[in-house]
């Protein structure tokens, strides 16, 4: 008789559902600042972008929130990304302002220059392989980043750019009209033979599924109950540029740039353990351009790193569900309290998931967001040993009772998710299951790596 699946809703999941059933913070916001005022400059780092910048350059000239700045900076291409991006610029009149360098030197260190360079409210980065599929995207992202002090990052919902996405935002006027006075200009990507166009389609059904299932349930239910994510999607996202330009002078005197193998992993988890919120918004989209499948490996690689990179570094957030009793009686404290009470009702500002700001908090009572991580960092490790202990040891009618029931658990709410394509998305989610399980697996890699990391080599120069 088969033994019942562990991980038929994988921890994550779990924590989710919870949060979907508890329901967001009731409390109305009365923000202290408004964010019609708020300044924002566009930063678009680019590494050998000429086939996509300009969908970039013409998502931004369409936003309803104009910026103050575009500012591109050229990490060393050799291809015709600066080119393209001025002809664009000049065409449309737009403000832009290239900074280029002769060598790659990273991203990391372009968000950290231009939250120092600039003066902006807001930094938002753009990454030039990405454009802004809603033109609110700017405009709800500053407005929602501006409804409490706890706010430091707000993203929308990041999904792959298909060929047919790229076709359709090249045909618009007025690119079309950019690309007739300008012939030399050619935004086509390089085709390739049918095996390089078969790896670009597999990835981006492939991930148009995951980042299906985590943005609209998994980040859903976070938000709902912790007001947070565990960090922003990195290539659309809008900082309260102080914040990060605070970040960066702490953080820069002890590590440099070597942050982790993806900056804004560390960024999300570095603003969380101040006791800031990372948002994510359902009512605006964004595209991105996806690798190749057989460059899938590295991708998984430097995001799953960065992770536990992450998670070594933070770990008194990562702690917090250990710190559990401690935040209920100082709550049981303040609300027994009556000059506490006389305090919150005399507060002129209001803010949900309000709380506590600096380390100091954190290392003493964690952060009730402290459990998105640590749940995140138990499945990581705990799934794919549990499968492979179970290959390992031929234990072979638990193994598939546990993969049927967790494909059929996840394909079910991705399904439900996919409002307008279910059937769609049923098909593909299970032809897609293979591929996610093999990513699952590859995590043992990218763990084996942490761990020689730490304990073999000492190497901490992770950077991306």
């Amino acid at each position: 008789m088969a033994t019942t699946p562990y991980f038929v809703l994988s921890p994550s999941a779990v924590l989710s559902i919870i949060g979907l059933m508890h329901g967001p913070d009731k409390t109305d916001p009365n923000p202290a600042e408004d964010w019609h005022d708020a300044v924002v400059d566009v930063v678009i780092p680019a590494l050998n972008e000429q086939a996509n910048v300009v969908l970039a350059l013409e998502s931004v000239r369409r936003q309803s929130k104009q910026p103050r700045n575009i500012i591109l900076v050229d990490d060393g291409s050799s291809d015709r990304t600066i080119e393209y991006a001025r002809a664009f610029a000049e065409h449309h009149d737009m403000p832009l302002t290239v900074i280029k360098r002769e060598h790659p030197i990273g991203k990391t260190p372009t968000i950290k220059r231009q939250s120092r360079e600039y003066d902006a409210d807001v930094e938002f980065i753009l990454d030039a392989d990405t454009y802004l599929d809603s033109d609110e995207y700017i405009a709800r992202a500053v407005e929602e980043l501006y409804q409490g002090a706890g706010i430091a990052s707000a993203c929308g919902v990041i999904m792959p750019t298909r060929e047919k996405d790229r076709r359709r935002r090249i045909n618009e006027s007025a690119i079309s009209a950019f690309l007739e006075a300008h012939g030399e200009v050619d935004l086509h990507q390089p085709q390739g033979n049918w095996w390089h166009r078969l790896n670009r389609n597999l990835t981006a059904l492939y991930r148009q599924q995951l980042y299906t299932f985590l943005q609209r349930f998994v980040y859903v239910g976070q938000m709902r109950f912790f007001g947070s994510i565990t960090n922003p999607v990195g290539c659309a996202v809008a900082y309260r540029r102080k914040y990060i330009k605070d970040l960066f002078d702490k953080y820069e005197p002890v590590m440099g740039d070597d942050l982790t193998n993806s900056e804004d992993i560390f960024i999300g988890f570095a603003l969380m353990n101040e006791g800031y919120r990372n948002i994510q918004l359902q009512d605006v989209t964004a595209h991105s351009m996806e690798p190749e499948m057989r460059n899938l490996p590295r991708q998984i690689y430097m995001w799953s790193s960065s992770f536990l990179q992450s998670c070594y570094y933070f770990d008194g957030l990562m702690g917090s569900p250990f710190k559990f009793l401690r935040r209920m009686r100082r709550r049981y404290r303040e609300k027994h309290d009556p000059e506490v009470r006389e305090v919150a009702a005399r507060r002129k500002i209001r803010e949900a998931y309000r709380q506590p700001f600096g380390v100091a908090h954190t290392e003493t009572e964690g952060r009730p967001a402290g459990w998105i991580p640590f749940m995140a960092a138990f499945e990581k490790v705990a799934f794919p040993t549990a499968l492979l202990i179970m290959l390992i040891l031929q234990l072979w009618e638990p193994l598939v009772v546990t993969l049927i029931a967790e494909m059929l658990v996840s394909v079910g709410i991705l399904t439900a998710m996919s409002e307008g394509r279910r059937f769609k998305a049923f098909v593909q989610g299970i032809l897609m299951t293979p591929i996610r399980y093999a990513s699952l697996l590859y995590d043992l890699v990218t763990i084996s790596r942490f761990a020689t990391d730490l304990w073999i080599t000492g190497n901490r120069k992770w950077r991306k």
